[in-house]
C-alpha cells in the first residue's frame, strides 16, 4: 500500500476541483486558458490540503521509530497491523514493536512533491494568473492586442514587486553584517508571501468560524429564512433592472457604431466581432437595419478608432455577462422562495404528503418515485431537516470554539493547551496512525471550509463575484485562484503550528515534515517567527466577536449598502420582495393554467378526431363495400351485353365527344361517321342542353 493513498488522493482531488469549476465556470463559452489556469490553481491548493495529513502521519511514524523511550525501544515492522510486546531476557526489558502505517510514503517522494506543488502555485498566483486575468478581460480583437493590454495593465503590478525585491537585494549587498546565501534569500521571499497570506487568512477565518454555524442555525428556522429570501428578491430585482438598463445603453452604442461603419470599412471585422458577443435578439434587430449597399465614405462621417472599439467590446462582454447572471439568479431565487412557501404551507398538513405548488419542470425519476416519495419528503422538509441543521450547527460551533482556543494557545508547549495538539499526541502514544490522519484531515478540512467558503461568499461590487450555475466570469474565476494559492500555504503552516509540528513556532527539537522543510526555517526573520506568527492569530477572537454581532453588516448598512438586518430597517425591502414573489406566483400560475387548458383541449379534440376518424373509416369501408357490389353487378351486366370490337372504338369516340365544352352541339355536324345505337343519345349533346325535355328520364 506504499504510495497508494497518495495516488488515490491525487485522482480524487482532481475530480473535486473539476466539479467545482464546472459548477461555477462555463466550459462551452469561456476561454480554455482561463479554465485551465483556474483548474490548476484550485487543484494544487486542494492537493496541499488533502496530502498534508499523510505527511504528518509519515513523520510521526519516523519519530516513533527513532525516539528512545528508556526501557521501551520501538522497532518498525512493515507487514503487521497490531502492536506486540516482545520480552528480551538479555536486557531484561521490553521492546515495543511499532508498525509502518498503511499510508506510509517512502523517503524522497514528499520533498520533491511539495517543491513542485508549492513553486507551481506561487508562479501561478504572482505571475501567470494576474497576466491571464488582464488578458481575459481585455477588449482586444487579436492575441497581440490582448497581450499588449495585459502587459500595460500589469506593468505597475510587476514593477512594484521588482522595486521591492531589488531594494532588498541592494540593502543586503551593502550591509556589512549580513551575508545571506541563496537559501536564506529564498526563505525571506517565502516568509514575505506567507505573511501576506496569513494577514488575509485570519480575516477570512474569523468570519467563517462564526458565519458557517450561524448559517446552518438560520437554515433550520424556515420563517427567518423565508423573510431573508424576500429581502434578497427585492435586492436582486433592483440589480436585474440595472443590468437590463445597462445592456440597453451598451446595445444602443453598438447600434450607432454598426450603422456608421459600413461593410467596406477597415474596422468592420471588429464591429462584427462585437455583434457576435451581443444577445441574439439584438443581433437580429441590427441585422435588419443594416444597409450593406451603402459604401464607406471617409469624408463626411466621423468613425470610432480601434481603441474605442476595444473599450466598447469590453463593455459588451461585461454587460452581457451581468445580464445573464442576474437573470439566472432570479430564476433560482424564485424556485427557492416558492419551495420555502410550500414548506410553510405543508407544515400544517394532516395528510403528511408534501404538495408542491407547481409541477417540476423535469419528469419524475426513479429516486423520487420509489425512495424520496411525497411522504418521505414531508418528514424531511417539515420535521427532520430542522433538527438536523440545529445539531450540525451546535457541532460546528463547538469546533469553532476549539479552533479559537487553539489559535490563542498553540504557542504554549509546557503545558500543551492546544486541543488539536493534545489529540494528536494521544494518538501518537497508541500508534494509531488512522486516527492521526483522520484527526488531521477533519481539522484542516474544517479550516479550509471556513476560509474557502468565505472566498466564495464575498462580493466586491460587480468586479469579483463567484456565482454558481456557470455564471462566474473569467476575472472572478482567476481572482479566486490567486486567493487560494496565497491562502493555502500559510493555512497549512498555521495547522502545523496548532498540532505542534512546526519547530519554528513550538521551539521543539522534532523531526520536521517535508512541507516545513520546503518552507525553510523561519528563524532567519526572528521578529516574524517569534512575533507576528504567534500573536497575530489572536486577533481572531476580536473578529469572531465582531462577526457575531454583525458589526460589518451594520457598517455597510449605514454607508448605504442595503444589508439584511431582520428588523424595521429592512422591512420595506422585505415587503417589496414579498409582493414581487406574489406577482411571479400569479404569473406562473396563469401560465400553468393556460398550459393545462390547452392540454385539455388538445386531448378533447384528439378524442373527437379519433371518433371522427373511426366514423370516416367505417363509412369509407361501407362505401367501398357498396361500390364493390355495384361494380360486380355492372361487370356482370357488361359481360352479358358485350358489344363487338367496332362498338369499343365507337364508345371511345363518344367519351371524347362528351369531354367537349358545354357550348358544343353535335347537331351542327353534317357528317357523323358513327351511327347512334338505339336507346343512346347522340354524342356531344348533354341532357341539360337538349331541345327535348319531355323524355329526359327515358334512359333511367
Amino acid at each position: 500500500m506504499s504510495g497508494a493513498a497518495l495516488g488515490i488522493e491525487i485522482v480524487v482531488v482532481f475530480f473535486l476541483a473539476l466539479f467545482l469549476l464546472h459548477r461555477y465556470g462555463d466550459f462551452r463559452k469561456q476561454q480554455r486558458m482561463v479554465l485551465f489556469g483556474t483548474l490548476l490553481a484550485w487543484y494544487l491548493c486542494f492537493l496541499i490540503v488533502f496530502i498534508l495529513p499523510l505527511d504528518v502521519s509519515t513523520v510521526i511514524s519516523l519519530l516513533i521509530h527513532l525516539q528512545p523511550m528508556y526501557s521501551v525501544s520501538p522497532v518498525l515492522i512493515e507487514h503487521k497491523t497490531v502492536c506486540e510486546h516482545i520480552f528480551c531476557p538479555f536486557f531484561q526489558s521490553t521492546q515495543r514493536v511499532c508498525y509502518k502505517p498503511w499510508s506510509y510514503i517512502p523517503d524522497g517522494i514528499m520533498p520533491v512533491f511539495w517543491r513542485v506543488v508549492y513553486w507551481t502555485s506561487q508562479c501561478l498566483t504572482w505571475l501567470l494568473l494576474p497576466f491571464m486575468q488582464s488578458y481575459a478581460r481585455s477588449g482586444g480583437f487579436s492575441i497581440t492586442g490582448k497581450i499588449k493590454t495585459a502587459l500595460i495593465e500589469n506593468a505597475i503590478y510587476y514593477g512594484t514587486y521588482l522595486f521591492i525585491f531589488g531594494s532588498l537585494l541592494i540593502y543586503v549587498a551593502v550591509h556589512p553584517q549580513w551575508h545571506l546565501s541563496w537559501y536564506e534569500l529564498q526563505t525571506i521571499g517565502i516568509t514575505a508571501a506567507n505573511t501576506w497570506g496569513l494577514f488575509l487568512l485570519v480575516l477570512l477565518l474569523g468570519y467563517g468560524l462564526v458565519e458557517i454555524p450561524r448559517s446552518y442555525w438560520e437554515a433550520s428556522c424556515q420563517g427567518h429564512l423565508l423573510i431573508k429570501t424576500y429581502f434578497k428578491a427585492a435586492k436582486l430585482m433592483t440589480e436585474k433592472a440595472d443590468s437590463e438598463e445597462n445592456l440597453e445603453d451598451v446595445m444602443e452604442e453598438v447600434r450607432k457604431i454598426n450603422e456608421s461603419i459600413k461593410y467596406n470599412h477597415p474596422l468592420r471585422k471588429n464591429v462584427d466581432t462585437i455583434l457576435r458577443k451581443c444577445p441574439v435578439e439584438y443581433q437580429e434587430k441590427m441585422g435588419r437595419n443594416m444597409d450593406d449597399y451603402e459604401d464607406f465614405d471617409d469624408k463626411h462621417n466621423t468613425h470610432p478608432t480601434e481603441r474605442s472599439l476595444s473599450k466598447l467590446h469590453k463593455q459588451v462582454i461585461y454587460a452581457v455577462q451581468r445580464h445573464n447572471r442576474t437573470h439566472v439568479q432570479w430564476q433560482i431565487l424564485l424556485e427557492q422562495a416558492f419551495h420555502l412557501e410550500d414548506v410553510a404551507k405543508n407544515e400544517t398538513s394532516t395528510s403528511r404528503q408534501f404538495v408542491h405548488s407547481f409541477a417540476p419542470p423535469e419528469p419524475v425519476g426513479w429516486f423520487r418515485r420509489y425512495i424520496y416519495t411525497p411522504t418521505v419528503e414531508w418528514y424531511w422538509e417539515c420535521l427532520l431537516k430542522q433538527w438536523f441543521y440545529r445539531i450540525l450547527s451546535v457541532l460546528l460551533s463547538l469546533f469553532s470554539v476549539a479552533v479559537v482556543w487553539s489559535e490563542c494557545t498553540f504557542f504554549s508547549t509546557h503545558p500543551v493547551l492546544s486541543l488539536f495538539a493534545v489529540f494528536i499526541q494521544l494518538a501518537e502514544r497508541d500508534y494509531n496512525y488512522l486516527y492521526i490522519e483522520m484527526a488531521c484531515f477533519i481539522t484542516i478540512f474544517f479550516l479550509c471550509t471556513c476560509i474557502y467558503s468565505t472566498v466564495f461568499r464575498i462580493r466586491v461590487f460587480n468586479y469579483y463575484y463567484l456565482a454558481s450555475h456557470h455564471q462566474t466570469d473569467a476575472y472572478s474565476l482567476q481572482f479566486s485562484g490567486m486567493l487560494f494559492c496565497r491562502l493555502t500555504p500559510p493555512l497549512c503552516l498555521n495547522f502545523l503550528g496548532l498540532i505542534h509540528m512546526d519547530s519554528a513556532i513550538s521551539h521543539q527539537a522534532k523531526e520536521q515534515t517535508a512541507y516545513t522543510s520546503i518552507m525553510g526555517s523561519m528563524r532567519v526573520l526572528s521578529f516574524i517567527a517569534n512575533g507576528f506568527y504567534i500573536y497575530y492569530p489572536m486577533l481572531i477572537v476580536i473578529l469572531c466577536i465582531a462577526t457575531y454581532f454583525s458589526l460589518g453588516t451594520r457598517c455597510l448598512n449605514l454607508l448605504g449598502f442595503q444589508q439584511f438586518m431582520g428588523d424595521e430597517m429592512t422591512s420595506d425591502l422585505i415587503d417589496e420582495g414579498r409582493e414581487l414573489l406574489r406577482r411571479e406566483r400569479r404569473k406562473r400560475q396563469r401560465i400553468e393554467d393556460g398550459e393545462s387548458r390547452r392540454k385539455e383541449w388538445r386531448e378533447r379534440y384528439a378524442q373527437r378526431d379519433e371518433i371522427a376518424g373511426r366514423n370516416r373509416t367505417s363509412m369509407s369501408e361501407m362505401k367501398e363495400t357498396n361500390y364493390g357490389e355495384t361494380l360486380n353487378s355492372n361487370t356482370n351486366r357488361q359481360v352479358k351485353y358485350t358489344p363487338s370490337s367496332s362498338q369499343t372504338g365507337r364508345d371511345s369516340i363518344e367519351l371524347l365527344q362528351d369531354a367537349e365544352p358545354l357550348d358544343f352541339n353535335a347537331e351542327t355536324l353534317t357528317d357523323d361517321p358513327l351511327q347512334s345505337e338505339p336507346g343512346r343519345h347522340a354524342g356531344g349533346r348533354y341532357f341539360s342542353m337538349s331541345s327535348s325535355r319531355s323524355r329526359i328520364f327515358d334512359d333511367v
